[in-house]
């Protein structure tokens, strides 16, 4: 524990009123200092015990794309009948105030900005309170067994996403969709008569197949070594988690070939999870165990 700015400047305050009753022999100016002096010390002791037997445990992190804010949470629980107000937890410079009612608990939520991918510890954090006057700041360190998938950053305006190899490209999915038109692409051989676009070769243009939302695009394998040689790392593992999210939002079954793993085809939201953490710890001693 440790006096505050404001605590500083009270004593000083203090200090010049004890001098100026010396100096002018002010009986009333000694109770007043002492009175003061004593509210002070006693703040200490509420400080302290305003901290007093208090529990943490760490909670879910869920993951994260990097740039964004990871939000660690903490369950902090209360086993004294007695309100424990003014608390602040910090951490990574992000403070969170918060207050606990006599016997309960909170789940306090702290954001940390994330600047790369992998794993991010949430590390030292501090809980302090300045209660009841502000004059003591009296605080402790924990450090929580705790942390966070960081995604890559998705590329802001990828390319289209590669063709689709299925030979039943066009087809229904096994999920259910709402069939709203979605556009057209380039008709392939393998697509389905009722799909082309026979108005529109009606009157001279190419000849195109409608897509619909809910239709299966055919198996795209995402694959390392077709992206351009010129991008680099960072840059090829933010483009593929770009298409995978953008698999993901069209229903589309998909691969992901990496140069030391391959994900075999799939679809839904557990097999995206599972590829975006592939390229979270790409390259990293932890991808193993991922």
């Amino acid at each position: 524990m440790l006096p505050t700015p404001a605590g500083l400047a009270f004593a000083a305050a203090l200090l010049v009123m004890l001098i100026a009753s010396i100096n002018y022999n002010l009986s009333l100016g000694y109770a007043l200092v002492f009175l003061l002096g004593g509210v002070s010390v006693a703040s200490i002791v509420h400080a302290f015990r305003n901290l007093l037997h208090l529990s943490f445990s760490p909670g879910r992190a869920e993951p994260v794309f990097a740039g964004e804010s990871a939000c660690f949470h903490i369950v902090v629980a209360n086993h004294r009948p007695a309100r424990r107000p003014a608390l602040r937890l910090t951490a990574h410079g992000a403070a969170v105030p918060f207050e606990i009612g006599a016997g309960d608990g909170a789940d306090v939520t702290v954001p940390v900005v994330t600047a790369t991918r992998g794993w991010m510890t949430l590390g030292r954090v501090r809980i302090e309170t300045t209660y009841p006057l502000g004059l003591i700041r009296a605080w402790s360190v924990l450090v929580p067994d705790q942390r966070c998938l960081v995604y890559p950053a998705p590329e802001p305006t990828p390319p289209p996403l590669p063709e689709g190899a299925s030979r039943n490209l066009g087809q229904r999915a096994g999920a259910a969709g709402d069939d709203d038109f979605a556009g057209l692409r380039t008709h392939q051989p393998a697509d389905s008569p009722r799909h082309v676009a026979w108005k529109t070769l009606a009157r001279g243009g190419p000849m195109l197949t409608k897509q619909f939302s809910g239709m299966d695009g055919g198996e795209i394998d995402l694959d390392w070594n077709d992206l351009p040689a010129n991008l680099g790392t960072e840059a090829r593992l933010s483009r593929m988690t770009a298409w995978i999210m953008a698999a993901e939002r069209r229903g589309l079954a998909f691969s992901l070939t990496l140069p030391d793993t391959r994900i075999a085809t799939g679809r839904g939201p557990q097999h995206s999870t599972s590829c975006l953490q592939r390229l979270a710890l790409f390259g990293t001693d932890v991808a193993a165990d991922a």
